[in-house]
């Protein structure tokens, strides 16, 4: 469903700007790759980081393979793959011929690392005059000079350094680009310059309210406005007039901010709405502001019904984003199956509070607070049920390590990661606390060992405490 909503959010985007859709076809040939896939998405929108599914270049037994996509403009899309982070920006009506890198997976230790990064790099393509070869030669030659010139540049802000820089890039890239490659150029050599020569975000943001919403979802656009707009309610809150626009947020007065923004950062119009929505979803996540008046600003009619559907699509993700497993919301239900084969649910139980833990048996750590369970169980079974939802690993491995020290709990395989992937866990072991009705109770539910006994039995008393002086009344 997740995959398929995405998709036509993807289809909304083709349509934005009434242009005839045009094939691309996208080919790839390595034996190395042979009978494996590349899945490849796009960004949903400029802000949360969702991503929204495209489409799978699969390759045959002789490590072939072709896919066509329907598209408007330049899209950016990118694929994960083994050790690699791959990226390209797709022209309407080419056929693009990619150059794969060896192979290579990873490690039991990246596997296992929470914190691994994938190698970055852009696809080359076997025509060098295409849009993606060229962004990928303009890539490798700017951090070949950026990084030849760093100490000057970063550290002695030589203006005259950043300028060679701009001559040695005008001189030996193409020309006669196309507007994509320039947008793509020129953002990327004013995230340098803005970087080097620590300049304040109003003496360039006025840039933003050129730029068509077709190149919103690409990188350059994304970057550069993640590093003026980050976390700018909160600096401008710390200002002079900070009370005023502290007063505004948490009044949901979005018409003063839009005129913040028009009035010191020269951005109007839709590149004001994206922006604001921007600002808006720092501010949520700062702990500065109320959150119910940012919620609320979110949900207005400004974004909700704005003839823009980037804006539209933004605001009801951020809306999700921001509401997702807050107390008192209604976490998805998951049913997946045990050792046996049998299907069960987190909602069949009822009168319990649900302790739901996502683990990975061969982590050394999810062992020690899986162990724990039992000094959790022993004391809360009468209020508490607990599950268990397990990263796919060995299932020998992992049914001889709960048996032989009588985990407790009611035990469930993510078979494909659904589950992992919907609850947005980034590290093992993460924890949740449902009620009975299967809402949220806690923002953040310890885990095993860090405390949740305590923190339930703190939780708990204090439920025990309503309920009973509910009754009384």
């Amino acid at each position: 469903m997740q995959a398929m909503r995405y998709l036509l959010i993807f289809t909304t985007l083709l349509f934005i700007s009434n242009i005839a859709v045009s094939a691309t076809i996208i080919k790839a040939g390595n034996l190395e790759y042979a009978g494996r896939k590349l899945d490849f998405y796009a960004n949903a929108d400029p802000v949360t980081g969702n991503k929204a599914f495209i489409t799978s270049l699969e390759f045959d037994k002789n490590g072939q393979g072709s896919i066509s996509v329907d598209i408007t403009a330049p899209t950016f899309v990118f694929s994960d793959f083994g050790i690699y982070h791959g990226m390209l920006i797709l022209e309407p009506n080419q056929t693009l011929e990619l150059k794969l890198p060896p192979r290579r997976e990873k490690s039991f230790a990246d596997e296992k690392n929470p914190y691994f990064e994938p190698v970055q790099f852009w696809f080359v393509t076997q025509n060098k005059s295409q849009l993606a070869s060229q962004i990928s030669d303009f890539t490798i030659r700017l951090n070949q000079l950026t990084n030849k010139y760093f100490d000057q540049l970063y550290f002695r802000q030589s203006r005259k350094i950043y300028d060679s820089i701009l001559y040695y890039i005008d001189k030996e890239l193409p020309a006669n680009a196309s507007d994509a490659f320039n947008f793509h150029k020129n953002f990327s050599l004013k995230m340098v310059e803005a970087e080097a020569f620590r300049e304040k975000p109003d003496s360039y943001t006025e840039l933003f309210s050129k730029v068509n919403p077709e190149y919103w979802l690409l990188p350059a656009y994304i970057g550069l406005m993640e590093r003026t707009f980050n976390n700018l309610l909160s600096f401008e809150a710390k200002s002079v007039k900070g009370d005023e626009i502290r007063n505004a947020v948490n009044g949901s007065n979005t018409n003063y901010l839009l005129g913040l923004l028009k009035d010191k950062y020269k951005v109007t119009g839709e590149n004001a709405q994206i922006i604001l929505l921007k600002l808006l979803h720092d501010a949520w996540y700062s702990g500065d502001f109320s959150k119910k008046a940012i919620e609320t600003m979110v949900n207005s009619t400004v974004f909700v019904n704005n003839k823009n559907k980037i804006v539209q699509i933004t605001s009801r993700n951020i809306n999700e984003k921001i509401t997702f497993l807050q107390p008192g919301n209604v976490a998805p239900v998951i049913c997946l199956k045990d050792f046996s084969g049998k299907t069960n649910c987190t909602d069949i139980t009822a009168g319990k509070f649900k302790y739901i833990v996502f683990a990975d048996v061969e982590m050394v750590v999810c062992q020690e607070h899986l162990k724990y369970l039992t000094s959790i169980q022993e004391r809360f079974q009468k209020y508490l049920e607990i599950f268990i939802v397990l990263r796919k690993t060995d299932q020998t491995e992992m049914k001889k390590f709960l048996d032989s020290n009588k985990v407790p709990g009611i035990k469930m395989i993510d078979e494909n990661g659904e589950f992992i992937t919907k609850y947005k866990i980034k590290s093992f072991p993460q924890c949740f606390l449902l009620n009975e009705k299967h809402q949220v109770s806690l923002v953040s539910a310890k885990a095993p060992l860090n405390g949740f006994e305590q923190q339930f039995g703190t939780f708990l008393q204090h439920e025990l405490f309503e309920k009973q002086r509910n009754q009384s009344r």
